[in-house]
């Protein structure tokens, strides 16, 4: 019956996606809103315990074919000219937001162990590469802007991980044989061998996939299974290796620019589009749970949300990026499009999987359903008003301002 309904709204979605896209509206919101309606009409068919293990490896699909998509479009050219935007976010920020997420749980919720805090703080720091590509597709922000912001997206959530499994281990969770590992270890098995792994199926694919094109090998269709086939390749690749599969989609996204240039515009549809629709299907579950958690939120949960979607993610944003130049406008603008979506839905699902059975597991994950239902919701609808007046904003900026400068900022 749920699978159904959902497979019924895609195909309604599909009749009136143009009108939809030119409005504030969404899909994710639209699916969340639906998941939740679907969930108080039909309250004997909600998401059970049982159900969280197919729901994370289909989470975990949908969030590889996005990063694997993203970064495959991404100017490798103009990635290496203002490379250190990403940078500063992934290290200063990211680094700042771990701490006053953890410094602001501790505060909110004050029965939470530092540890706990932690956790929560982790869950909550990447942003959504799917929830942000209105604003990474939009011609009104500059290049230099929204390729920061997608390379902050693809590879924040895989930096997460270590972070997530540590505090996990420290709080007392079953995290299995790596319970006793350290920080060190896991940035090395999680971010080291990601990269290893994206790196060696991105180039090897890569090339391979340009000698078929250049040599007329390829059946037409073919090309686009062919380059579906190397993320899914890479989250079997990471499993086997204990490294992050989300760190090795998007590098290998990257890497496969380099034997095959056309991989982002003409191979990556098949990828896209059912990475997208393995992406509504999450957000309409999502809606689902929204519903189940209903009950137990309270005002500190909420509390929480507006905290990290404003001052634990703008301030951040607005040290890391402080010398390069930007104008207000622009350090605002990144400060507040750091959405919170399926990235952090797959981290409270690994939290819930690894066993979480610490006093602060329910506070731990009402925050997060929190956060990121107020995230699709206030990130949706504020994108294209925003996109317009951030582009006002930098218009009257001169023509060699860093917004409009494509070298290293």
């Amino acid at each position: 019956m749920l699978t159904a309904v959902f497979i019924a709204l895609v195909f309604a979605f599909s009749l009136v996606s143009g009108k939809i896209g030119r409005s504030s509206l969404t899909a994710p919101i639209l699916f969340t809103a639906a998941g939740m309606v679907f969930s108080l009409i039909a309250t004997d068919l909600g998401m059970q315990k049982e159900h969280l293990a197919p729901l994370l490896t289909l989470a975990e699909v949908g969030l590889v074919l996005l990063l694997f998509t993203d970064a495959s479009r991404t100017d490798l050219g103009m990635l290496r000219r203002m490379g250190n935007l990403p940078a500063r976010l992934l290290t200063t920020g990211m680094l700042l937001t771990l701490l006053l997420g953890t410094l602001a749980a501790l505060v909110v919720f004050r029965h939470l162990t530092i540890w706990e805090a932690g956790i929560l703080a982790a869950i909550l720091a990447p942003t959504d590469a799917g929830l942000g590509q209105i604003i990474v597709n939009s011609p009104r922000v500059p290049l230099k802007v929204r390729e920061a912001l997608n390379v902050e997206a693809g590879l924040n959530d895989g930096l997460s991980v270590p972070f997530l499994l540590f505090f996990i281990a420290m709080a007392g969770g079953a995290v299995g044989e790596t319970s006793g590992s350290s920080l060190h270890q896991y940035v090395l098995e999680q971010l080291g061998y990601g990269t290893a792994v994206g790196l060696g199926i991105g180039l090897a694919g890569g090339l391979l996939l340009g000698w078929a094109h250049r040599s007329r090998a390829v059946a037409a269709g073919w090309s686009q299974l062919g380059v579906v086939a190397l993320p899914l390749l890479c989250l079997f690749a990471s499993e086997a290796v204990g490294a992050s599969m989300f760190i090795a989609a998007f590098v290998a996204g990257l890497a496969v620019q380099a034997g095959f240039r056309t991989a982002g515009r003409h191979s990556v549809e098949f990828a896209e589009e059912w990475g997208q629709f393995i992406n509504l299907s999450i957000f309409f579950l999502f809606g689902n749970v929204v519903v189940q958690s209903w009950p137990y939120f309270t005002l500190l949960h909420f509390v929480y949300a507006a905290l990290s979607l404003t001052v634990l993610r703008m301030l951040p944003v607005a040290i890391a990026l402080a010398g390069t130049g930007l104008s207000r406008a622009s350090v605002a603008f990144m400060g507040w499009f750091g959405p919170r979506g399926l990235a952090s839905i797959v981290l409270v699902l690994v939290y819930l999987e690894h066993g979480a059975d610490h006093p602060g597991e329910s506070t731990i994950r009402l925050a997060a359903i929190a956060t990121i239902l107020v995230s699709i919701f206030a990130h949706g609808l504020s994108a294209r008003p925003g996109i317009r007046r951030y582009g006002a904003a930098i218009e009257s900026l001169a023509g060699g301002s860093p917004e409009h400068d494509t070298r290293s900022a």
